[in-house]
């Protein structure tokens, strides 16, 4: 299947970063002879270069080897060069090598905030700080070769005149991660190196089927229209965009077919939240009840502008917290469901419950039919399409991680068995589980896969990922889930707001300007001073210590008892405090007037 990019837009694959005092100059080192860039460290300004400029004693530069040029983000008074440091490839898409970002490095151009105002200054310390989250950002893949953004299909499909454009000018905007970032690399018109980059996760796996050798890949593309983080991106913005939306696709390829099918998931499309106030499970609220038969429209008719017929699976709860939102959502869609739009509903706790997963199979005779119309994506030996997908299975719960995995995952490898019957590889009774070592490699390849996709969205990896992986519930599976459910409700209120600031700046979500009323870090006073959850937690600790300590000896002294009391009191009146103060406590975002 040939989708490269043409040489003459090939991009760098290996680069050279020189470091001067005065400049940033990286050189092509992978034999192209192609012209280096120039990149002012005073005012980030660009140009390109026939050779690097000469060394002296007083021009000293530090060298190291990059791998790519991510982008450029403009602060207040400086500029902000985000390089590729670290990578590694982690298989082929569609025969092409893809690389994992291992780490990243944001490069200052700041030399002009010497002659700011002080004010300014502050502010830009501020934003720089959220630059330092947002190198550690996960699940980051790019390749010099071929787009990541299209699904197979969609690759197919391109024209010749688009084929030959530059791989940032094929890109899918809503899956290319650094799409904001590469604006200042695109007006210099630097298409060499400018490297397009998914956000979401690649894996994959060969075995042998008799005498067939099949390649398995399974990759996720996140959309970064209504990015963000669990509790602060929820539900719909006005356009009908959704939180935690993921394009994932699944690639066989043997005896030179290739086969590809695409799944989505994503939030309820209306406007609903959870605002974080230190509860364990936060309301739920749905915003502007009135606009969503109008937001899941323009949602749903997106969706059928990329995908064709849609089935959307929706898997929460029907009674309790999650009832309002299960209604909402029905209700939306009775506006909205024909011939190409069906809703489907399936409570998968109280069917499923936290163990009986095999039940699932109950929902895959529903959408049977569904699935069977819209097909999969086929070409053969000689690239000539054979089959297309005209439709798409959208599942979502809650946080569209843990029960739309595990389903997603059913629904995956039953379309694969399908496929694999279709081409004679399987007799008709024949299912994946009749190949252990295939079985295996399936379970740990979606088991990965939903383990990414979480921790890009809630911190932690996927709860039940030990079904997903093993078949089955397991005891330590069950411990993981509880811990994993802790670190997702410190991470929620005690974290989360800053990594949605950094988030919020890396996509364009929000646009910095000096004349705008911006105070990203308002001062705090009076009990928000010091009101943060790690010095609460010790002092309750160190409360409970004392109080044990008293209790222990409190029968030789009355006085024991009595500091045992005192110190117990102290603990629980703080943790009243905390409860009553959650929105004090809680680390929110900070920057507000958003871009879209």
């Amino acid at each position: 299947m040939e989708t490269s990019v043409e040489g003459r837009h090939r991009l760098h694959s290996r680069l050279r970063l020189w470091e001067f005092p005065d400049q940033y100059v990286i050189e092509p080192t992978d034999g192209s002879g192609s012209s280096s860039l120039e990149i002012s460290r005073v005012d980030g300004s660009m140009k390109l270069l026939d050779q690097v400029t000469e060394c002296s004693d007083l021009r000293v530069p530090k060298i190291r080897t990059i791998f790519g040029i991510v982008g450029m983000l403009k602060l207040i008074a400086g500029s902000y060069l985000v390089v590729v440091t670290e990578s590694e490839c982690v298989g082929s898409f569609l025969g092409h090598p893809t690389f994992r970002i291992k780490s990243l490095k944001v490069l200052p151009c700041d030399h002009s905030l010497k002659n700011s105002p002080e004010e300014q200054k502050k502010m830009e310390t501020e934003f720089s700080r959220l630059l330092s989250v947002a190198e550690g950002t996960s699940g980051l893949y790019f390749s010099y070769e071929i787009n990541l953004t299209l699904s197979a299909q969609r690759l197919h499909d391109l024209g010749e005149e688009s084929k030959s454009l530059p791989l940032w000018r094929q890109a899918e905007p809503r899956f290319l991660w650094n799409n904001y970032m590469l604006e200042v690399l695109i007006d210099n018109k630097l298409d060499q190196f400018l490297l397009p980059v998914i956000q979401g996760s690649f894996h994959s796996f060969q075995t042998a089927v008799g005498r067939d050798i099949v390649d398995i890949t399974l990759i996720a593309r996140r959309c970064t229209r209504r990015n963000g983080t669990r509790m602060w991106r929820r539900g719909a913005d006005p356009d009908g965009y959704v939180a935690n939306f993921v394009e994932t696709e699944q690639i066989f390829q043997m005896n030179g077919y290739t086969s590809s099918f695409v799944q989505v998931r994503g939030s309820m499309p209306f406007m609903w939240e959870q605002i974080v106030d230190l509860t364990y499970k936060p309301k739920f609220e749905i915003v502007r009840p009135e606009e969503a038969p109008r937001i899941a429209e323009r949602h749903f008719l997106d969706l059928r502008k990329k995908y064709g017929s849609v089935l959307a699976v929706d898997l929460v709860n029907k009674h309790g917290g999650e009832g309002s939102l299960s209604e909402k959502f029905a209700s939306a869609m009775q506006h909205i469901t024909g011939d190409d739009v069906r809703y489907l509903h399936f409570d998968f706790h109280r069917i499923c419950g936290h163990v009986h997963f095999e039940r699932l199979s109950l929902l895959y005779e529903q959408m049977e039919d569904f699935l069977e119309k819209s097909g999969y994506f086929l070409l053969n030996g000689k690239g000539e399409k054979m089959k297309e997908q005209l439709g798409v299975v959208r599942t979502n719960c809650i946080d569209c991680l843990d029960r739309t995995n595990v389903t997603q995952s059913m629904i995956g490898r039953k379309m694969l068995e399908f496929q694999l019957k279709r081409l004679g590889v399987f007799g008709a009774e024949e299912t994946i589980s009749s190949h252990p070592n295939f079985d295996e490699c399936y379970k740990i390849l979606w088991a990965n896969h939903g383990d990414d996709i979480s921790i890009q969205y809630s911190g932690t990896p996927a709860l039940k990922g030990d079904f997903v992986r093993y078949g089955q519930r397991t005891v330590q599976g069950i411990l993981n889930d509880g811990w994993n459910a802790l670190m997702r409700y410190y991470l929620n209120n005690f974290a989360d707001g800053t990594k949605q600031d950094a988030i919020d700046l890396l996509q364009g979500h929000y646009i910095v300007a000096v004349s705008r009323d911006m105070a990203p870090v308002p001062q705090k006073g009076g009990v928000e001073a010091i009101a943060n959850f790690p010095v609460a937690l010790s002092v309750v600790l160190i409360s409970l210590f004392f109080a044990t300590m008293s209790l222990k000896q409190a029968g030789r002294d009355y006085r024991h008892l009595f500091f045992s009391v005192m110190w117990t009191g102290i603990g629980m009146a703080i943790v009243v405090f905390m409860r009553a103060n959650g929105r004090i406590f809680c680390n929110r975002p900070r920057l507000h007037k958003p871009r879209c």
